[in-house]
């Protein structure tokens, strides 16, 4: 993947998330123009023609990034689209590898530049046999433990625990995975981390985070306001949204676990366990009967990417978390690792432990 951009700003922050720790692939250098393409400039009169040219021409209404978003697609295959809001304009060539993102101000094209690099990779990759899990990962020794469950079910306490015992963070929430002769490939997501106000204080991670935004620095700009009032303010109770089924969280850029809460990143590993932890409040860390097994709502899918559909063709067809036959390949490899069912308490120091320990034996 390249990203372009006349300001250094955008790929700046394309390199918080593709840092030197996301390694999918090696691309020989003179190989290198094969590679999706990028090019994401804050040009105001590029943006003006592609919005001319979207009045000019049949559209639909979409929702994407959370954004309204006019879209059209031509004979060719070639995709144009405008989300007024927000200043964004693309122009999207799937066959060629090529998006054109324009915009009127820096953060703005820089947030979408990320993103659609991730999507552009994400497509390749599904391409090319891999899949996407709903699940956190943490790597020690190329060795890695996959965290499953819902909503609630404390993956991303599982990965944030053993990364605090030196284990290497992969991912809190989703993974790539593919099957190879030696077994499971295992790559991150590359996107911000979605942290609960209890569990960071739990984990004693809150005074780091308010230190840091007191001093001037920043979280990721998808945070809720009310979050960052709440850490300024030195709340520490969850937020939730008007219905009261969505907690709002501190949203943490790839980059901050290893510059502000010092746990190192993996760039992959190979799939070796797989937990299924719950939060029971009054129990002891333990192992405990379960009969839970992988299902579809363990695999990401089309259907659950919502907030960013492919509207621009880049995975050709292919549906947003892999083939069925990718699914299928990947969950009978992993019915053959060791699965573990895990009651965590609210003793952080306690369930690290037992967290580790378990991981070791694994």
């Amino acid at each position: 993947m390249t990203v372009v951009s006349n300001t250094v700003f955008v790929t700046d922050w394309a390199r918080r998330y593709f840092g030197p720790w996301w390694n999918a692939y090696t691309v020989d250098a003179e190989n290198i123009s094969t590679a999706p393409l990028v090019v994401a400039d804050v040009n105001q009169p590029a943006y003006a023609d592609l919005a001319t040219l979207i009045d000019a021409c049949p559209h639909q209404e979409v929702i994407y990034a959370k954004a309204r978003t006019l879209l059209a697609q031509d004979g060719a295959g070639t995709f144009t689209a405008i989300s007024p809001e927000e200043g964004l304009a693309y122009r999207s060539e799937p066959e060629a590898g090529c998006l054109t993102i324009a915009g009127l101000t820096a953060e703005p094209v820089a947030l979408a530049a990320a993103r659609i690099a991730r999507e552009m990779i994400r497509a390749a990759l599904l391409r090319d046999g891999w899949t996407l899990l709903h699940a956190s990962a943490v790597v020690r020794e190329g060795k890695t433990l996959l965290t499953f469950g819902s909503k609630g079910a404390g993956k991303t306490t599982t990965a944030l625990l053993l990364a605090s015992r030196g284990f290497q963070l992969l991912a809190n929430d989703r993974v790539f995975i593919r099957p190879d002769a030696d077994g499971l490939q295992v790559l991150p997501w590359p996107s911000a981390a979605a942290i609960g106000l209890g569990l960071l204080d739990a984990l004693g991670l809150y005074d780091v985070v308010r230190d840091r935004l007191k001093a001037g620095e920043q979280l990721h700009p998808t945070q809720h306001q009310d979050v960052t009032d709440a850490l300024l303010a030195g709340r520490r109770e969850p937020l939730w949204e008007a219905d009261g089924r969505r907690e709002k969280k501190v949203q943490v850029f790839p980059d901050q676990f290893a510059t502000w809460f010092g746990m190192a990143l993996a760039p992959g590993g190979r799939a070796a366990g797989l937990l299924f932890p719950r939060i029971d409040p009054a129990a002891s860390p333990a192992l405990v009967e379960d009969d839970r097994t992988l299902g579809e709502q363990d695999f990401m899918s089309g259907a659950t990417e919502d907030r960013y559909p492919d509207i621009f063709g880049l995975a050709q067809g292919i549906d947003g978390g892999g083939t069925e036959r990718a699914r299928a390949a990947v969950a009978d490899h992993l019915a053959q690792l060791p699965h573990h069912a895990v009651a965590l308490g609210h003793d952080t120091n306690a369930n690290a432990d037992f967290l580790s320990k378990l991981a070791d034996n694994i």
